[in-house]
């Protein structure tokens, strides 16, 4: 990438990070996104046009999305694309087509921030430099602010040369990759199935600065459960026995899950990350909450999870007497990278000037993620995809208050993607 492009890259950047928007909300972070790659000449499809309200899972609801709706539109949204992503449906998918014969060649980023009061310490580096969070209760604590501005100036550098190119450039800036939300719907309305190549990408997780992993294999299959149970609110002291505690199914419920047998198909992971109940020290319970989560290094394993939470939940429902409503919150699938991909993406890497240790695959348990839904729609049609990790030095790890990226990994990244596309759509095969 040329240097005169790397002012904007941090400024894109900073932008995104000093007012971070969550799952379903990337409303201002959206329509200026959406409005540079109008400029740069894109055709755009946003929101509902490429979002299937089947799939979508976790969304906020009408009251909570308008709220920050005007939220955004006092904090610079642009107004031309306000109407096309105020209702919360926030993705943007931007087309080049060169007009020339050639593969179609997709690259994946995410937006949104975490539910993560950022730190205010004078040595936190956005805090130094001006571009802390003005969002309180919201974090860009996991890089997707620094994954938005790469694809902004990897469009830039498509466009500039777009006569050297042949085929089909999409680019996809994808909402609520936090719980696996977003992705599915996407997948639903064929953004990918056109795809002869699909790239996603991630800052950090693990990788060393001036490091590159160019086929990630260790995300995790996952289910994230939203639990709510309903029972009957009685004085704890004056007539105990009318109520029906849903604290105690909760709770019960919870020491449970965490017991679950292992499974011999592979490595397994369960969580209640969040347990709310009750209203009073006095009353009995008549409500709580549960938020958790199956992972498995397979759909087997977590399916095995997610089936026997459920048996779970409805038991400890059953035995104090209470309803149980489980909502299916967040999806991805396990995925592995299509080799020849990988491969040739590690060979672009070795010839860049941003990495010094070039790795063609990794497959140490990374968690989950949802870019695994385009990545089996399109190898399930006959295209490649993979999934590349861009080292970066980091203050503090992922989900911390603290956390912030190397800047020069924006740079390593911007390079490598467009390397990619020079050659999977080069104009001479």
């Amino acid at each position: 990438m040329h240097d005169t492009l790397k002012p904007q890259l941090l400024a894109w950047r900073r932008d995104f990070h000093r007012y971070p928007e969550q799952g379903f909300l990337e409303i201002r972070t959206a329509s200026l996104i959406a409005a540079e790659l109008a400029r740069l000449g894109y055709r755009l499809r946003l929101g509902r046009e490429v979002m299937d309200e089947t799939a979508l899972m976790g969304k906020p609801d009408a009251a909570t999305t308008a709220a920050h709706a005007t939220w955004a539109r006092e904090h610079g949204a642009d107004p031309a694309f306000l109407d096309a992503l105020k209702d919360g449906y926030t993705a943007v998918v931007a087309d080049w087509d060169s007009g020339r014969p050639g593969p179609t060649t997709v690259l994946r980023v995410d937006m949104d921030a975490l539910p993560i009061h950022e730190s205010d310490a004078p040595d936190h580096y956005p805090q130094q430099h001006g571009f802390r969070s003005q969002n309180p209760g919201s974090m860009h604590a996991c890089g997707h602010d620094g994954h938005s501005a790469i694809g902004l100036a990897v469009a830039t550098l498509i466009a500039e040369n777009r006569a050297a190119l042949r085929g089909k450039i999409r680019l996809i800036f994808q909402p609520a990759e936090e719980g696996v939300r977003g992705g599915k719907s996407l997948v639903a309305t064929g953004v990918v199935d056109d795809a002869d190549y699909f790239i996603a990408l991630h800052l950090g997780l693990g990788v060393p600065q001036r490091h590159f992993v160019a086929g990630a294999a260790g995300f995790l299959a996952s289910s994230k459960l939203d639990v709510a149970f309903h029972g009957v609110a009685a004085h704890a002291g004056g007539a105990p026995q009318s109520g029906k505690n849903a604290l105690l199914a909760a709770a019960s419920a919870t020491l449970n899950l965490h017991a679950i047998p292992r499974h011999s198909a592979g490595a397994s992971r369960i969580n209640v990350g969040e347990l709310h109940a009750g209203s009073g020290r006095n009353i009995i319970a008549d409500h709580a909450a549960l938020k958790l989560e199956t992972r498995g290094a397979n759909a087997i394993v977590n399916d095995y999870l997610e089936a026997e939470a459920r048996r779970i939940i409805t038991g400890a429902a059953q035995m104090y007497g209470v309803r149980a409503e489980i909502r299916l919150a967040g999806q991805a699938i396990d995925c592995r990278p299509s080799p020849a991909l990988a491969a040739q993406l590690a060979q672009l890497a070795e010839a860049s000037p941003y990495f010094d240790h070039v790795q063609t695959e990794d497959a140490r348990a990374l968690g989950s993620e949802d870019a695994t839904w385009y990545m089996q729609r399109v190898q399930e049609r006959g295209g490649e995809a993979t999934y590349c990790l861009i080292g970066s030095d980091l203050a503090a790890g992922h989900h911390h208050e603290r956390f912030d990226i190397n800047e020069a990994s924006l740079f390593a990244a911007t390079d490598l993607l467009y390397r990619a596309v020079q050659h999977l759509n080069r104009s001479q095969p």
